[in-house]
């Protein structure tokens, strides 16, 4: 038996990227939990090999008609919407055999708080003795929505290494719960008690996270074990559609750089981690403190050939000559920059600067040292031009990059997402507002936002041709040829030609059939008419 319960729940999606579901503040709120004195184990819904066909939700319904039919094509996009990890029966049963009378349920993104919620049902259903508390990005954005599950007793909002013990020692020692940082609960007499989200003073004063208690066999990468580290907390930058940057609450702090690198050794040392992605909204922004943990990262591990990333993007601008090199020495093997658009006006509305001249200084550099990278941009937002979308692809294009094309969604807590309540923009349902639902519609209509996403597999696909040497489609006489669903690059170049004869996008079903993909054909033919005055490059 143990007291606390720490579960993921399942996620029903398009797709899933498993090193990037590592459930990392479980186990820093475990470890919390723990140095208090409560027994805890973590019951991680995702550390499951396991997928079945979900229905797709009825407020998705209108963009089916994108993603229909199966495509192994290189322009592929989704297809089959799909339930991830353990049954919410599953769950419920694990829940009921663990004993624990406190059960904390991560309800981190809104696309997926159903799932969250589902599962706090099923536990409550199986093991009625469980007090339910849920917490994350979406319970501290929403805690409303998920107080309206007679379910769920208690919100966390904000950190929950702070709450949860908090709550725990307050509810065995059956004393008052109205003063505890960050609790939402319902009031006996009706309405809400909501507190100001709860934050971590010092963060080197918390206990580092109890990866031993998550099964790691679920998170690999190449052969060996992947880890998350999250290195400070908050971003002081105020990008309009970030929901942490936009959190007037939540400051921005950095980790002492022994206590990162403490961590990140029990991840290697201990449990054979060779892959560390780090999760923090901007890694790089304080330039000598990045230097420092960069350093000492190569002094300790350098001789394990550590692959580092930081998937969540990198700010431009905070990457020099002697930042990159550092980076590349220390196991980085690729930027991932955040350009979000190269179009004044939208930057403007997206409260960010013009980073051009020092994104096109961070390619050269990370030519220099031999590392690939990824730029990304965001399509769909509010008063975004599908037209100047396209313009982000073609400068992409033109540079030695990977180009990564994210369909804007409204995230709660975001300035954006009140800008789209504003204009009553907002779907319907909390699973709506995620990219691959094409979730709002004004200036860019949802056809646009699915044929930019399609126009940059074009795009890269295009990039992986130069990269492999092989030549333009359209000077090939295999154009003419059936193409072939077990050879990708076959069938993607032979598509290809097609698309640049006549700008229709087309897909390539498991069986050879070939069939056209719904798009905005003012999009395409736009993109291939510039495309004509481009110096396209790959990406090596």
């Amino acid at each position: 038996m143990t007291d606390v319960l720490l579960v993921q729940p399942p996620i029903r999606d398009f797709y899933l990227t498993a090193k990037r579901t590592i459930p990392y503040g479980l186990a820093s709120i475990a470890a919390a939990m723990a140095g208090r004195g409560f027994s805890v184990e973590i019951l991680d819904a995702l550390a499951s090999p396991k997928s079945r066909p979900a229905a797709l939700p009825a407020e998705m319904s209108d963009v089916e008609r994108f993603y229909a039919r199966p495509d192994v094509s290189p322009f592929a996009l989704f297809n089959r919407f799909r339930h991830f990890g353990s049954s919410f029966d599953t769950i419920g049963r694990k829940a009921l055999e663990s004993g624990a009378w406190l059960v904390g349920i991560s309800s981190l993104f809104t696309p997926y708080a159903e799932e969250a919620l589902a599962t706090a049902a099923a536990i409550k259903s199986r093991h009625p003795g469980g007090t339910i508390v849920m917490g994350g990005h979406h319970a501290t954005a929403m805690p409303e929505h998920v107080l309206a599950s007679p379910a769920v007793s208690y919100v966390l909002r904000g950190e929950g290494e702070v709450s949860l013990p908090l709550l725990a020692e307050s509810l065995r020692a059956q004393r008052p719960l109205a003063d505890i940082p960050g609790i939402a609960f319902r009031r006996p007499g009706g309405g809400l008690h909501i507190n100001p989200p709860a934050v971590m003073e010092s963060l080197d004063r918390f206990p580092l996270p109890a990866i031993d208690l998550l099964d790691r066999r679920r998170y690999r990468r190449n052969g060996r074990g992947s880890a998350v580290v999250v290195a400070s907390r908050g971003c002081p930058l105020r990008c309009s559609y970030c929901s942490v940057g936009g959190a007037a609450w939540l400051p921005y702090r950095l980790r002492p750089v022994p206590h990162v690198v403490a961590e990140i050794e029990t991840a290697v040392v201990r449990h054979g981690a060779g892959f560390i992605d780090f999760e923090d909204e901007n890694l790089s922004l304080d330039r000598g403190w990045f230097l420092d943990l960069l350093q000492e990262i190569r002094h300790r591990f350098g001789e394990r050939t550590l692959e580092l990333r930081a998937m969540n993007g990198l700010f431009p601008p905070t990457l020099d000559e002697t930042v990159v090199a550092a980076m590349a020495g220390a196991g980085f093997k690729a930027l991932n920059l955040s350009l979000g658009s190269t179009d004044t006006e939208q930057l403007r509305r997206f409260h960010r600067p013009d980073v051009r001249a020092a994104f096109d200084r961070a390619l050269d550099l990370a030519e220099r040292h031999a590392l690939a990278a990824v730029g990304y941009i965001i399509v769909g937002a509010p008063h975004q031009s599908a037209e100047a979308s396209v313009n982000d692809l073609l400068f992409l294009a033109e540079r030695r990059v990977l180009a990564g094309v994210s369909v804007f969604y409204p995230a709660p807590g975001s300035p954006d997402f009140d800008l789209c309540r504003r204009l009553d923009l907002l779907p319907c349902s909390p699973g709506h507002m995620r990219a691959s639902a094409l979730p709002i519609e004004h200036t860019t209509r949802r056809i646009e936002s699915v044929t930019l996403l399609r126009l940059g597999r074009v795009l890269n696909f295009m990039k992986h041709l130069r990269d492999l040497g092989l030549p333009n489609p359209g000077t090939s006489p295999s154009e003419a040829s059936t193409p072939d669903p077990k050879d990708r690059t076959q069938a993607g170049r032979i598509l290809l030609a097609r698309f640049l004869e006549d700008g229709r996008i087309r897909g390539l079903t498991p069986d050879g059939k070939v069939y056209d993909h719904c798009i905005a054909p003012h999009l395409a033919a736009q993109f291939l008419k510039r495309l004509t005055n481009v110096a396209l490059k790959g990406t090596l």
